[in-house]
């Protein structure tokens, strides 16, 4: 699963070919993600970008929050408070969704997420 980031990133880099996206799209069959990320994108997007966004995420397996994503993302929350660290909110529903369906989290801001024990981060 890839989160926010890499998509911006893709969007805003002039050389395409030189994104995390690009590779990701080379190495696997699937690239999934969250629905969270989904609302993040087009929540951001102006209007005069909507319909690019719209046809470029269709290209995604999109991984919806659900009610197992919750309770992964509440998990995630306790342990974070265990070790007096915190996220934003959005922030936390991203990995609870990976976590969730045992799915590897790939992000630009891998800092944000390290302190999660149950997240999986691709190394790269």
């Amino acid at each position: 699963m890839i989160d926010t980031t890499i998509l911006i990133d893709y969007f805003r880099k002039s050389e395409k070919a030189n994104s995390k996206l690009v590779l990701h799209f080379k190495h696997f069959d699937y690239i999934y993600i969250s629905s969270i990320t989904q609302f993040e994108i087009l929540n951001g997007a102006p209007k005069a970008q909507m319909q690019f966004w719209d046809n470029f995420l269709e290209k995604f397996t999109i991984i919806s929050f659900d009610s197992q994503a919750a309770k992964s993302a509440a998990r995630i929350v306790a342990q974070l408070k265990s070790k007096r660290k915190t996220i934003d909110k959005p922030d936390l529903f991203i990995p609870g969704t990976a976590v969730a369906h045992g799915l590897t989290l790939d992000t630009l801001n891998m800092k944000h997420f390290e302190d999660i024990e149950s997240l999986k981060l691709l190394n790269s």
